[in-house]
């Protein structure tokens, strides 16, 4: 009896998982409107969200502690094993959108305001949701996840410099802080998360069960922590501001693709970098906006709007191609043989 009730809740877990992923777009627009339409302090009812706000270095830690459960031995040795194409993937993503988010924020010229939100869209590394869609689409998981490993551990020293060389004087703080914060509440959460599950075939079990959905779950409440310290802004968002983001966005798939078909990767592989690139982690962006600039959190709504438009446009680009089978029947192309994918 206790075997089948553990079966009927482990079932149950998974299929609240699979609803969380299949209509996360759902769930970010709900969430955002409750924090958006909350009654206001005068009614004694204060915001959760905005209570919450102390406590988001906490929560994106907790984020990354998830990712570090959920990454499989494999993929880690796959990062060492086929380093060439991962460090590739890696330095496309963190030279084009950087570049990309300066070019547009001063070529769409926005506020100030909406220009360093921009940039720290441009600068943080990838979203671990491009692996989901990259399933969906039918790339290369495993490629995907090396990616976002590689960029997520690279990030303290990155990130910190992407910031001072393109926001330069407008930075509040020293690129070291920033550094040791990126480390901190990103590297370390994800390092001590594998390392747990490796000696605690348990713990491993009950993470893999939940971490999916913990993960999701924080980063829709941050998104929603965002929108509630910015209610009276987020109208008054400008429509350039939105097509600088969209153009970071779509420039950014197309960068990655093209940048995959220039080495000759496999269709699979070109899809993984594509979302990778375009994709970028929006939590850990709107909390770095939010610690860099305390006093203005308006300079986090670019990073939480980007996540309604990359999610959107990821998801559209996921189910296109997921109608596509794509063409890996190529074999070994020259310069390519350590590449092909390991598995799926």
């Amino acid at each position: 009896m206790i075997g089948v009730l553990t079966l009927v809740a482990r079932h149950s877990t998974l299929y609240n998982m699979a609803m969380l992923q299949r209509y996360l777009i759902l769930w970010l627009v709900l969430s955002s409107l409750i924090a958006l339409m909350w009654p206001d302090g005068t009614t004694g009812m204060e915001s959760p969200f905005v209570a919450s706000t102390p406590y988001l270095s906490y929560l994106i830690g907790l984020t990354m502690f998830c990712v570090g459960c959920l990454l499989p031995p494999d993929e880690m040795r796959q990062v060492v094993r086929r380093w060439p194409t991962v460090l590739f993937g890696t330095g496309v993503q963190y030279l084009a959108m950087p570049a990309l988010a300066y070019v547009m924020a001063h070529l769409f010229e926005v506020d100030t305001t909406d220009r360093i939100g921009i940039i720290i869209v441009g600068v943080v590394p990838g979203a671990m949701a491009s692996n989901v869609l990259t399933m969906t689409a039918r790339g290369n998981v495993s490629y995907s996840v090396s990616l976002t490993t590689s960029a997520t551990l690279l990030s303290p020293v990155v990130v910190p410099f992407g910031l001072w060389l393109l926001l330069g004087a407008e930075l509040p703080v020293e690129p070291l802080k920033v550094a040791l914060q990126l480390l901190r509440e990103v590297v370390l959460p994800v390092v001590a998360g594998f390392t747990i599950c490796r000696f605690s075939k348990r713990f491993e079990h009950l993470a893999t069960t939940t971490a999916p959905t913990v993960a999701n779950v924080v980063i829709l409440w941050i998104i929603a922590v965002v929108v509630a310290l910015n209610r009276n802004e987020i109208a008054k968002i400008h429509t350039i501001t939105l097509l600088a983001l969209f153009s970071v966005n779509v420039i950014g798939y197309l960068t990655g693709y093209n940048a995959a078909r220039l080495i000759r990767l496999p269709e699979k592989m070109r899809r993984a970098l594509t979302i990778e690139v375009g994709m970028q982690n929006a939590g850990v962006g709107t909390v770095l906006a939010l610690k860099i600039f305390p006093e203005t959190p308006a300079v986090a709504i670019p990073t939480a709007t980007y996540t309604f438009g990359c999610m959107l446009t990821a998801t559209i680009l996921a189910w296109y191609w997921s109608r596509r089978a794509p063409d890996d029947m190529i074999g070994d192309v020259e310069g390519v043989h350590s590449v092909k994918p390991d598995r799926e």
